[in-house]
């Protein structure tokens, strides 16, 4: 058996679950910014994964992310005069980062990281007990 191809399919996978648990931690460091670089609120990111099929046969696929794009949902609209981005009204755009929401998505993604590790660990384990029975 060849357990090299399904480890680096979990290891895309592993790779495609980091970036989405970055992704999400820059959403909840960024669940107060009004201002972004290009003068609006902050908009929440969001990860798109693709499957990766094997180019030969016996080749191992996985998956990827395919992009990383903003959630335009317009964020809410509070009103705070003394806030320096305030309009003339005193009412201020907040970004569209719910913390319950990005909560939800980094527990998702943890998760899926731990199953994909215990996949590693799992194939590592039956390749040295396949090594142990020639012994």
């Amino acid at each position: 058996m060849n357990y090299i191809t399904g480890i680096n399919a979990t290891g895309s996978a592993l790779n495609a679950e980091k970036i989405r648990l970055d992704i999400v931690a820059q959403n909840i460091a960024n669940a107060n910014t009004t201002r972004d670089l290009d003068g609006t609120a902050y908009k929440r990111k969001v990860v798109s994964f693709e499957s990766v099929l094997g180019a030969e046969p016996g080749t191992s696929g996985g998956v990827r992310v395919s992009g990383v794009q903003s959630d335009e949902t317009p964020g809410e609209l509070i009103y705070s005069p003394q806030h320096p981005h305030a309009d003339k009204n005193g009412m201020v755009r907040m970004p569209n980062v719910k913390l319950a929401v990005e909560m939800v998505d980094m527990l998702s993604a943890s998760r899926a990281y731990e199953a994909n590790l215990a996949v590693v660990r799992n194939a590592r384990q039956m390749a040295a007990k396949a090594l142990a029975i020639g012994r």
